[in-house]
């Protein structure tokens, strides 16, 4: 049978392209000892990961540091992925990594085994894309109300991402529903579609703040304490000294002699 040019060239890309979406995201695994010391793995090299779910035993596994890194940032945590061990492959997701908090590596990797026959529900992450003549023309700001959304999909059909197209974002009445993001064949959104995903919000502007000069306490008690003084009553039964005692010194007069 004779087939075109054409038709093999795009029988070929498919099947390229089917390989290429099976088979890149595969990670090897060895299985762990229970009592290796995770401190020395990772020196190594390696992460202490385990997988678990859809009928499987709970298996502790080490990958590679690099490997995984590079798998993590192409599949994320919405694409199916192949965990291949000596006893066979297992699919998986990429349930949880734990980073550290300094170097922001990931130091355990919990895998979640799925089933790939049948269906399940995750959370995909929003890419937003395009501009909005609204922010380019400075009408309003842009509020990104949601950066997931939950859909359900056999696991080959997971989309690792979803993207938000904003240029249609022109004015203050319009916003970007749930409804609006296209899907991939198969997958279905479980956020309710009339959920707002971005709109444009009224630019406000930024009015520079009125610094007040400090007020001087100092000052204030200095003049207060001042008028205290100014206005405290004589006390009882002291006098105010004469011109003509003050003259004498404050001394008593000497009697007058009789004649």
């Amino acid at each position: 049978m004779f087939i075109s040019v054409d038709v093999f060239w795009n029988r070929s890309c498919f099947f390229i392209f089917f390989l290429y979406t099976v088979w890149m995201f595969v990670i090897k695994a060895t299985k762990r000892e229970p009592n290796e010391k995770l401190d020395i793995l990772r020196k190594s090299g390696k992460i202490p990961a385990v997988f678990y779910g859809a009928g499987k035993d709970t298996t502790s596994v080490s990958i590679g540091n690099i490997e995984f890194k590079k798998v993590w940032r192409d599949a994320g945590e919405s694409s199916a992925v192949k965990v291949s061990i000596p006893s066979g492959d297992i699919d998986v997701l990429i349930h949880e990594v734990q980073v550290d908090p300094v170097t922001d590596e990931p130091i355990h990797v919990d895998f979640l085994a799925i089933d790939m026959k049948k269906k399940i529900k995750v959370k995909v992450p929003l890419v937003f894309e395009g501009i909005s003549n609204a922010v380019k023309n400075g009408v309003g700001n842009l509020v990104k109300v949601f950066h997931e959304i939950e859909v359900e999909a056999l696991p080959a059909d997971l989309p690792h991402n979803l993207v938000v197209d904003i240029s249609k974002l022109e004015t203050l009445e319009d916003n970007i529903i749930v409804s609006d993001i296209k899907l991939p064949s198969g997958v279905v959104a479980i956020t309710s579609g009339t959920d707002v995903v971005a709109s444009i919000i009224v630019q406000v502007e930024e009015k520079e703040e009125v610094v007040v000069a400090p007020v001087d306490l100092s000052a204030i008690e200095v003049e207060k304490k001042g008028k205290k003084e100014e206005e405290a009553p004589t006390p009882e039964g002291v006098g105010v000294p004469t011109s003509d005692d003050s003259q004498s010194g404050g001394r008593e007069k000497a009697p007058a002699r009789n004649a």
